[in-house]
């Protein structure tokens, strides 16, 4: 037999049925790459196949302590993903059917961290030169036996892999200051990434909201830093008190934990920005001005600063020096972003300090601050990385740059020849929604599809061969501001992180978007075994109403169209009642239903597995006359949306939200069918006005009002337009309080947009509209 062809990461499978049928996990034909994510670098078919049962042994040479640790790791994610139990023996004669690992410094595979995986029908064997890349090699074949999402005994294809990493940094943030996470769900994140093979955990750890890192030096940070008292305390499961920290104990904890998994924690303490619970807790040390606050309750930016004299550099230092016997990492990322000037301008001494150092603006001042700080790093062995806003005064001598303003920041830095992380908000911020759907749960408005996360390039075409050296890798980013929970933080990583390691891992000319999707669904079985509820918006119907409201209502009748975001996969729908199932009617044109009809939809993949969950739609009058959040539009001039909870520090994934522009309280009804339509009724909600919006404070619209309290005002075509009804906002509802608001409209005929627009004091909460139902007896 000829030998079998190489398939370069993602390219097509069905070349190499030549040699017979290729079966991934549970006896599945495959007519495409295998289901591993990130693709491998080099993968080649090998006849038979291999089964992985209680009798499979995992087995290492005596005294390979790299060996051993990684086939620890492989039997322990065997048991908890898979169920099946498999010994791991030190044995110089392993027995046939054995998962064999090697260290050999002679491995064929000689890239840092890459590994070679070959499966036969007599066993497996994973070789590396390090152990990184045996671990890896582990990754792979744990993600091989589990392609299928069953439990128990699996048969694996043979396979021959040859893989290794593109780039050094593949990280992840988590941050914790906004909303804090417990060890255990820290674990579970550190779990995840070693799944993906991503090998760097960058942990937000302060900011204005949270100081969250034990400093024994001064117990206030987290004593007094690491609390707040939200909007709302003590109502409707909003907690009197949010907060929390680790002790340093918890954090050698984690970072054990991560090295065992090859991964490294880069914790970041944000400065001279973001300092607010840093200044609450010793004012009168960092402080520049004087003022005692509180740990802040808004998100966004805010104006605290660290002072720049001695005794705030002594602080800032002792704090370090315990921040680096906490982490060996060689990077510390001391932040540097959205740092609003302001304090250090409006100050006698700090303006003093700058004309004795030379420096012009307060800009300068911040390069002058993150060198200082990077010469303390750098004379203790360590290195200081920052958000790309430390270009702005002139970079930093000592540091490297994470651009998240887009990519031009590391552009910049790698032309000057610093090195450079991209982790650009475009399309690494996954507190971005994955859909504009309405049953999103919270989030920034901007979305971030998966496609779009998928398709993006770390190394810019301008940067030369040697300049691109600077580019170290890729991160994905999670602010938690919206993300209060372990479920939350699922939701919003699971599968992008999927298309992050792929970006980060695999070679460029590997990666294929159709290939990947083709991957994917295994991966959705392998979440679902571990019970991590990973989104499935990719995947997800959505069945839309086609036509003129108005039309659909006098006729009794309306078309269904059904789509999903990626085109991938088979739509089955019924129209009876029932779920669909796999031998449900297949999607393939428009449709027409009677009034009332309940549509019930799921995605099914090419293997035959339904992909996500079940949505439904019920077509009916009522419905049809109702726009719910989501469904309403932004005004024409909105600019900063959010999709905010109830009360910001509720962690239940079910909790309403809410779709709101920071800048304009308004929303518009688009193409209203008002026909017969004698009254609307609204369900809105008081929200926190928990947002620090610094100097675009100014672009805050106010509406005129009539009433104290401000009113909800419904106007024809635009915001602008007639004025067809007026509600009062209620007084004395609190915060997280539904509100109801009930009325007439004239009688109007066709169909207009509908502008919906708040006026109450812009000092004062926030609305938002869950619901707009417009009423009377639709004329047939």
């Amino acid at each position: 037999m000829t030998q079998a062809p190489i398939i370069r990461g993602a390219r097509r499978w069905g070349s190499l049925l030549a040699i017979g049928v290729i079966c991934l996990g549970g006896g599945v034909a495959h007519a495409t790459a295998p289901p591993l994510i990130p693709i491998p670098a080099e993968v080649r078919a090998a006849s038979g196949s291999f089964a992985v049962d209680a009798h499979t042994m995992i087995a290492y040479a005596p005294g390979d302590t790299k060996a051993e640790a990684a086939a620890r790791y492989l039997a322990e994610e065997l048991r908890r993903s898979r169920g099946v139990t498999l010994a791991v023996t030190a044995t110089a004669h392993p027995a046939a059917r054995s998962i064999v690992l090697h260290s050999d410094p002679k491995a064929s595979v000689e890239q840092r961290e890459g590994y070679s995986l070959d499966v036969h029908s007599d066993g497996a064997r994973i070789v590396s030169r390090d152990a990184a890349g045996l671990f890896y090699g582990a990754v792979t074949f744990w993600q091989l036996a589990t392609a299928d999402g069953g439990r128990d005994a699996t048969r694996i294809p043979g396979v021959s892999i040859r893989d290794w990493p593109r780039f050094e940094w593949r990280g992840l943030m988590l941050d914790v200051a906004r909303h804090f996470h417990d060890v255990a769900t820290v674990k579970q994140v550190l779990d995840a990434m070693a799944e993906h093979k991503l090998n760097v955990f960058h942990w937000h750890l302060s900011d204005d909201q949270g100081w969250r890192i034990e400093i024994k030096r001064y117990p206030l940070l987290t004593s007094v830093g690491g609390w707040r008292t939200p909007p709302g305390a003590g109502t409707h499961g909003e907690p009197a008190r949010y907060g929390g920290f680790y002790t340093q104990e918890q954090i050698r904890e984690v970072v054990a934990y991560a090295a065992a998994r090859h991964i490294t924690v880069v914790p970041e303490l944000d400065m001279p920005g973001h300092a607010q619970a840093a200044v609450a807790s010793y004012p009168d040390i960092v402080g520049v001005n004087g003022d005692h606050p509180a740990v802040s309750v808004d998100w966004g930016v805010n104006p605290y600063l660290y002072n720049v004299d001695e005794k705030s550099f002594t602080f800032i230092e002792n704090v370090l020096d315990e921040v680096m016997a906490l982490f060996p990492s060689t990077y510390i990322h001391l932040g540097g972003d959205e740092a609003v000037k302001d304090q250090w301008k409006n100050s006698p001494t700090v303006q003093a300090r700058m004309k004795s150092l030379g420096i012009t603006d307060e800009n300068a001042l911040q390069s002058w601050f993150t060198d200082r700080l990077g010469d303390y790093l750098a004379k203790h062995g360590r290195r200081l990385i920052g958000w790309d806003e430390i270009l702005e005064g002139g970079l930093p001598r000592t540091a490297s740059v994470m651009s998240w303003r887009g990519v031009q920041g590391a552009i910049d830095a790698a032309k000057k020849d610093h090195d450079v992380v991209l982790a650009p908000a475009g399309w690494m911020y996954f507190d971005n929604l994955q859909s504009d759907r309405a049953d999103e749960p919270n989030g920034r408005l901007s979305v971030l599809a998966l496609e779009r996360v998928y398709g993006f390039e770390p190394v810019d075409a301008s940067l030369t061969p040697e300049q691109a050296r600077h580019v170290l890798g890729a991160e994905a980013t999670l602010w938690s501001e919206f993300i209060p929970s372990a479920r939350h933080i699922q939701h919003a990583l699971f599968p992008r992180v999927d298309a992050m390691a792929e970006i980060a891992w695999s070679p460029r000319e590997t990666r294929n978007w159709q290939g990947f999707l083709q991957r994917l669904p295994a991966q959705m079985r392998r979440y679902a075994a571990l019970d991590i509820a990973a989104s499935d918006t990719a995947f997800a119907p959505a069945i839309h109403v086609e036509g003129d409201i108005a039309t659909i209502l006098r006729n009794g009748k309306a078309t269904i169209t059904i789509d999903n975001q990626t085109a991938f996969g088979t739509l089955r729908y019924t129209t009876d009642g029932g779920a669909p199932g796999a031998d449900a009617k297949a999607y393939t044109a428009p449709f027409t239903v009677s009034l009332p009809t309940t549509v019930r939809a799921v995605t099914f993949a090419p293997d035959g597995a339904a992909i996500g969950s079940l949505r439904t739609r019920t077509v009916d009058r009522d419905n049809l006359l109702t726009r719910r959040n989501g469904e309403l539009m932004k005004c024409p001039d909105g600019s900063l949306g959010l999709r905010m909870p109830l009360l910001p520090d509720l962690g239940a994934m079910d909790t309403p939200v809410y779709d709101i522009d920071l800048f304009h309280a308004c929303w518009v009804y688009p193409k209203a069918p008002l026909d017969g339509v004698t009254g609307i009724r609204i369900e809105a909600a008081r929200l926190a006005r928990n947002y620090g919006l610094a100097h675009e404070l100014s672009k805050v619209v106010s509406y005129p009002s009539k009433t104290a309290h401000g009113e909800l005002e419904v106007h024809q075509d635009s915001c602008a337009g007639t004025m067809l009804a007026s509600f009062p906002l209620p007084e004395d509802k609190a915060l997280g309080e539904p509100i109801v608001l009930e009325g007439k409209l004239p009688a109007l005929r066709g169909e207009h947009d509908l502008c919906l627009r708040v006026t109450a004091p812009t000092d004062g909460p926030l609305y938002g509209l869950g619901s707009v139902k417009l009423t009377g007896s639709h004329p047939r």
